[in-house]
């Protein structure tokens, strides 16, 4: 390592205008690059990598057609049925058709009124809605809000809300891309072909982007069109936006609100903490530069792999700031030192005698800090690894940026002046001392006290949240969702499919000619297609067994399927509605009608049928876990269905996979963490003792934070997973630099007492300052929309105000108590 350093000297230390040029072309590179920088808010960012379900769930949508769609929810002020509400609704209706890019609107006028046909040849030449004149209200009223089809679907069972669909125009290029790129990655997957399939995938994958980037600009415009056209109908009632695109063009709302104002934010605070700390000007240029410098070359970096950031990875530019200015304080601090304890030492000297001493200290900080970041690719949720990476890379470059940018920039400014270098003990670190040296006992019971709390509350951790509770109440898409979850039968779908024998059923030829009403509609069906015979008893009772057991189930909401069909024809009817008419009025309905009334419900040719059901997200009660197990049980056990001729799929099933993946992502991410922590501590002290000691208080801060999870009852989520790890990687740092100088102050000082005050007073101002500054660092991301991010910050705040307190009372103990140096 010698030869290394004796390059650094003369290499980077001896030419710092060569280096600066360097680093200055560097940074225009990659500024240029900048310019490339994305967001992504979609909803395959938030589910897991590679999950066979969401291939299922991909050709279902697919099978049955399903489109993308926004939904108003208007509470007019007058009652719904009213004629001046069904005017607003026309009206409204008729102004967002004409938005570019929605291919048509469906509202509550649209509704057959099915049960105001007299028979069933009326049904199957056509049918009525509110827009005929001759149309009873109040009967309307009633058919509707009790409906096995419209009710909570249309309008609420109340009669007070209805909702309009606006369904969006497909971009069959985009569907045909990702279809194709699911494809080539299961081949990769099964190694076949695997480096011309890569290449292909990757070709793909920048069409994709680009194709999904313009889409997105697209959907952004129509979603800011149908928000001026609701404000200008606001006077006349309430109207709230909802939908997956809305969620996602607003989530990328939030992600830029956040990286502008986080970034802002934590920018401010550094350079009034740099001042408090330093009292100089000059100490607060050349920290904030390297913190710049680092942010600029990690966007462009983003940027040049098109790599995406999302709700999750938002915070990055934050905790680089934070983790950049971190490293910088500790170099300060030692340079001022120094600078006081060899005050007739040349600057230059000074300045590569700072960087040597740090160097090891500063590399296992940055290291272990990346393998807290690293852990979470044992993720399998993609926005995770992907932060995981993120910050690693950005750790990367921020430890570079430090010992190249910073002393650079040091060597060629004057030599700043040294305000407040005597080494005295701030009253903070010198009581802390004090405790340490003097009550250690109350240490060490304090310390195994928060120990037992932390596992008696670890047991209690949990994975069920609420995809509503990940927004605050005053966002748009809490508002939305909490209406649609409550008035309008639920917002998670969750698909129940039922694969049925392709035997066939009763032949059309075999009906009873008597009847003349349908034989009548007979003459009008062409024989021999296989919706003659699909429709059979057994099946019609499989699907409507199937259809009450579900709606039985707690938290779901409104569940539509053939047997929801069934029951509005039975009304019609005033009868039990048989396999033949059925198969009658499925040749024989309007086109219209049968796209929407039965094509979502049945693939004839694939001979299955869906059950579509919503689950009511925000019950507080909800186990979607127990929920999909009981409904699989119920199917096999009360139903009598082989596991094969089902699949669950949908939404519900999507997420509760990312949340039942949490436990086994936390641990291992965790677990990883503390070895190869103890690892690199062992490499670095070259001993048992100091690793464990090095270890022990910061695994009781990550502890304490997910005891007091559980006893809180904050549940895991996507970003709570990381906390436990991230602050066990940040905070060893204050446990690598205290032992790392105690040891270096022992040596001359042979005492611990002694060199505890001494460390405390040096060392100890200088973990204290770099932990005040990550704590309201962290502190800064309550600001954000998003709920997850907002307990992340705070809980990593109290994590590291914990790991603080541990690393100057628990460590410096044990030292004392263990003696781990001769």
């Amino acid at each position: 390592m010698e030869f290394f350093f004796r390059k650094y000297e003369s290499w980077v230390l001896g030419r710092p205008s060569i280096v600066l040029v360097i680093l200055a072309l560097i940074l225009g590179f990659f500024s240029w690059n900048a310019a490339n920088f994305r967001l992504d808010a979609s909803a395959d960012s938030l589910l897991l990598d590679d999950d066979e379900d969401l291939k299922i769930f991909r050709e279902l949508s697919e099978r049955f057609d399903s489109q993308d769609f926004l939904v108003v929810a208007f509470s007019p002020k007058k009652d719904v049925f009213n004629s001046s509400s069904l005017e607003i609704i026309e009206s409204l209706a008729r102004e967002l058709d004409l938005v570019d890019g929605i291919e048509s609107v469906a509202s509550i006028l649209d509704a057959p009124l099915l049960s105001q046909a007299e028979s069933i040849t009326e049904l199957a030449g056509g049918y009525k809605t509110l827009r005929d004149k001759d149309i009873d209200k109040d009967e309307a009223r009633e058919e509707l809000t009790s409906s096995p089809i419209f009710s909570e679907l249309a309008i609420s069972v109340d009669g007070k809300i209805t909702a309009l669909q606006l369904n969006l125009k497909p971009d069959s290029e985009i569907d045909l891309i990702l279809t194709e790129k699911n494809d080539l990655k299961r081949k990769i997957r099964l190694g076949q072909d695997v480096p011309k399939n890569m290449k292909y995938l990757e070709e793909l994958s920048d069409k994709y982007e680009n194709l999904k980037a313009i889409n997105d600009s697209k959907r952004h415009e129509i979603i800011k069109s149908v928000r001026e056209i609701l404000s200008q109908y606001s006077h006349n009632g309430e109207l709230i936006l909802g939908g997956v695109s809305m969620i996602a063009d607003d989530m990328i709302t939030f992600i830029r609100h956040d990286l502008v104002v986080f970034g802002s934010s934590v920018l401010l605070f550094l350079i009034i903490m740099l001042f408090i700390f330093f009292g100089s000007f000059s100490w607060v240029i050349l920290p904030l530069g390297s913190c710049l410098y680092s942010g600029i070359v990690m966007i462009g970096l983003l940027g040049f792999l098109s790599w995406e950031v999302t709700v999750i990875s938002s915070n990055f530019i934050a905790l680089m700031l934070i983790l950049t200015m971190s490293m910088n304080i500790h170099l300060i601090v030692r340079f001022r030192q120094l600078s006081v304890d060899f005050s007739n030492t040349p600057y230059n000297e000074l300045v590569y005698m700072t960087m040597r001493r740090m160097f090891w200290p500063c590399l296992y900080t940055a290291l272990t800090t990346i393998l807290a970041f690293g852990s979470l690719v044992f993720s399998s949720i993609k926005p995770v690894i992907d932060f995981g990476w993120m910050m690693s890379i950005g750790l990367t470059v921020t430890f570079l940026a430090s010992f190249l940018f910073f002393p650079t920039l040091l060597l060629l400014m004057k030599k700043p002046v040294l305000k407040n270098t005597k080494s005295s003990t701030i009253k903070f670190t010198k009581y802390l001392a004090n405790l340490t040296s003097n009550n250690g006992a109350i240490v060490i019971l304090v310390s195994i006290s928060l120990a037992l709390l932390a596992i008696v509350g670890i047991t209690r951790i949990e994975v069920e949240n609420s995809f509503i509770n990940y927004f605050k109440k005053d966002t748009e898409i809490y508002q939305g969702l909490k209406l649609i979850d409550s008035s309008l039968g639920g917002t998670t779908p969750l698909d129940v499919l039922l694969t049925f024998d392709s035997s066939p059923g009763q032949n059309l030829s075999e009906i009873d000619e008597s009847d003349d009403e349908l034989m009548m509609l007979f003459d009008s069906v062409s024989e021999g297609e296989k919706s003659d015979y699909w429709f059979t008893l057994e099946k019609i009772k499989t699907i409507a067994d199937a259809h009450e057991l579900i709606s039985k189930q707690n938290g779901v909401g409104q569940v539509l399927s053939l047997a929801s069909i069934i029951e509005v024809g039975e009304r019609v009817s005033k009868s039990s509605f048989d396999t033949f008419e059925l198969s009658i009025l499925y040749n024989r309905i309007p086109q219209e009608l049968k796209k929407n009334l039965l094509d979502p419900y049945l693939s004839i040719e694939d001979d299955q049928a869906r059950i579509r059901v919503r689950v009511r997200d925000s019950i507080d009660n909800l186990r979607r876990d127990d929920l999909i197990k009981d409904i699989r049980i119920g199917l096999i056990e009360e139903i009598g269905l082989d596991e094969s001729s089902f699949q669950l799929s949908g939404l519900l099933v999507l997420y509760n996979n990312m949340l039942q993946s949490l436990f086994k992502s936390q641990i291992l991410s965790l677990g990883f963490v503390m070895f190869g922590v103890a690892i690199m501590l062992m490499l670095l002290f070259k001993s048992w003792k100091l690793a464990l000691i090095g270890l022990l208080p910061n695994l009781l801060a990550a502890m304490t934070l997910l005891g007091l999870m559980g006893w809180m009852r904050i549940s895991l989520d996507m970003m709570t997973i990381t906390i436990a790890s991230i602050t066990l990687g940040i905070a060893i740092d204050n446990s690598i630099h205290y032992i790392y100088r105690f040891r270096d102050e022992f040596r001359k000082s042979k005492g611990y007492s002694e060199t505890l005050y001494y460390c405390h007073s040096n060392i100890g101002r200088a973990i204290f300052y770099t932990t005040i500054t990550i704590i309201v660092g962290f502190s800064i991301l309550l600001l954000s929309n998003f709920v997850p991010t907002v307990i992340f910050g705070l809980l990593t705040a109290l994590g590291m105000a914990i790991a603080l307190l541990a690393s100057l009372t628990l460590l410096p103990k044990l030292i004392l108590i263990i003696k781990p140096f001769d």
